[in-house]
């Protein structure tokens, strides 16, 4: 049976009036069809997911859900739906899911057990492994190069209690500092009020290569952790996630996203041309051949 048949048989306690956020457990394709307009969430700094260059949102997260946007309008027979975008942090951006204030949030958000009570997540199109950044000649080289020492993460991401466990079993006495985003964070190690700068690789790699001297940056440290990135919906629709999973699956099975990937990790990108030349992870081509939002919390 069509997903659009499933959505259009449920019944649902809320009723969604045109421009107004759906704010309870709602159908969210039928809330679009109704309104003729989709929201997505988007980022300021995660390069290369999600971000503004020129001051329009772009990335590899972008891409991704503008391909989804195209499936749905196809489903909903709306050639013509808007698209809405919405800038939100890594503080608000499950609030904006959760409250209705948008449909997708396209950025770089993990998916975790702790997530999953409040909002529900496609299958994943990255993974990503907890590192820090750190000045060239700072002589940090791991993890236990930084006792007594300044780390900063961003505020809201899944790093900052990676951070408190590491401290608490090696007795490290991190001295914790936190970013309101991941361009604040960089530039606190920039500017040698911390001496590292903890948070996913891929996001770490970017930042680099799009400062002003990046030969002056290294990541560094073996890996706390591995983070499925995906786009984040609200949870308790089955319908809508049932949707857009195919469709991320059959994107992964027909090629397009390895074209994405290769477009934004092994490409100049913009705004500096930079080039990551960052290699596809055993993790993903496997998550590419056989798709699954199972992932390990």
């Amino acid at each position: 049976m069509k997903v659009v048949q499933i959505w259009l048989k449920t019944v649902f306690s809320c009723v969604v009036a045109v421009g107004v956020p759906l704010s309870c457990n709602a159908d969210t394709l039928s809330h679009i069809k109704d309104t003729q307009t989709i929201t997505i969430a988007h980022r300021e700094s995660s390069l290369p997911f999600s971000y503004l260059a020129n001051g329009k949102p772009v990335g590899y997260s972008l891409d991704i859900c503008n391909r989804l946007v195209d499936s749905i309008k196809k489903e909903l027979k709306l050639p013509q739906l808007k698209v809405n975008y919405l800038l939100v942090t890594s503080s608000n951006r499950i609030e904006a899911i959760r409250d209705g204030k948008a449909d997708l949030e396209c950025g770089s958000t993990t998916n975790n057990a702790e997530r999953r009570k409040e909002v529900s997540f496609t299958i994943p199109h990255f993974f990503a492994s907890t590192r820090m950044l750190v000045r060239a000649d700072a002589g940090i080289k791991n993890w236990t190069d930084l006792k007594d020492k300044k780390v900063v993460t961003t505020k809201g991401t899944t790093t900052v209690k990676l951070l408190h466990d590491r401290d608490k079993v090696r007795g490290l006495n991190l001295r914790l500092l936190e970013g309101s985003d991941h361009q604040e964070s960089f530039n606190m190690v920039e500017k040698f009020q911390a001496d590292a700068f903890s948070m996913d690789d891929v996001l770490l790699f970017g930042l680099r290569a799009n400062s002003k001297t990046p030969d002056k940056f290294i990541v560094v440290g073996d890996a706390l952790s591995t983070e499925p990135y995906a786009i984040m919906l609200r949870k308790d629709d089955p319908a809508f996630k049932e949707f857009l999973d195919r469709e991320m699956a059959r994107m992964m099975t027909e090629g397009e996203i390895t074209k994405l990937y290769d477009k934004w990790f092994k490409k100049p990108v913009a705004p500096n041309n930079a080039n990551l030349n960052m290699p596809m992870s055993f993790l993903l081509r496997d998550n590419l051949r056989f798709p699954s939002d199972k992932v390990a919390d």
